[in-house]
């Protein structure tokens, strides 16, 4: 069972400015930011990270330096966890996009959703790209890894949505807060969504047990009843 823990960036100038930051270079955490990924950095350190994966961006990058740092890890760097590519939108107010006829598209039918500009994608591309990253790093770490995908709200939310089996054009109903963790375990036969936005929890449950003697074999089959929770023996 491989765990991708899906970490936010931490606050930015643009989030604090109410600008759509997109791929726009410079966008780097403010103060506050710097706090929130140094918090989640020292929660996480107990957790044995099989490699910290980043979106090129440079919040991202110096949100997952942070957590990198002090451990034999580099950060890597995959495109495909960077934010939706917003086009046209990239650098406007949100109370000025808030008045466009594509507004209400995105917030009720964004599988539909496709951004103006040479530049823009639509957001059923950014969930596809960002499912494949994720899924292509569970192959590659193996089934007893844990690792952190820094990403993007719009781009953890539609990851997360693919884990719950849920349409895209539900995934507005997430909400993931700058330097949040999300975590999904990945089976043979499906995703577990364990955490959601989760910016203030113990994370012991997340430090995989010790191994014993011959292969450990995990079920793919939920719990029927809710079971004990993870801190059960």
């Amino acid at each position: 069972m491989t765990t991708v823990i899906l970490l936010r960036h931490g606050r930015t100038t643009a989030n604090t400015a109410g600008v759509l930051a997109g791929w726009t270079p410079g966008v780097q955490l403010d103060e506050t930011g710097q706090g929130q990924v140094q918090a989640v950095a020292q929660r996480l350190a107990a957790v044995p990270l099989a490699a910290v994966v980043s979106s090129p961006l440079e919040r991202c990058q110096q949100t997952a330096g942070v957590v990198a740092a002090d451990r034999d890890l580099d950060v890597q760097t995959d495109d495909r966890l960077g934010e939706a590519r917003y086009g046209d939108w990239t650098g406007r107010p949100i109370k000025e996009l808030a008045k466009e006829p594509l507004w209400k598209v995105v917030q009720q039918h964004p599988s539909a959703a496709v951004f103006p500009g040479d530049e823009g994608e639509g957001l059923a591309q950014t969930q596809a790209r960002a499912v494949a990253a994720v899924r292509e790093w569970n192959a590659r770490l193996g089934p007893d890894a844990v690792w952190v995908a820094c990403s993007h709200g719009d781009v953890i939310k539609a990851v997360l949505a693919d884990a719950f089996g849920m349409h895209l054009d539900s995934f507005q109903r997430i909400v993931v807060d700058p330097a949040s963790i999300s975590v999904v375990s990945y089976t043979d036969t499906r995703p577990f969504v364990v955490r959601v936005n989760d910016t203030g929890g113990d994370v012991a449950a997340l430090i995989p047990p010790k191994k014993k003697r011959g292969r450990r074999t995990v079920s793919s089959d939920a719990v029927v009843g809710g079971g004990a929770g993870a801190g059960a023996a």
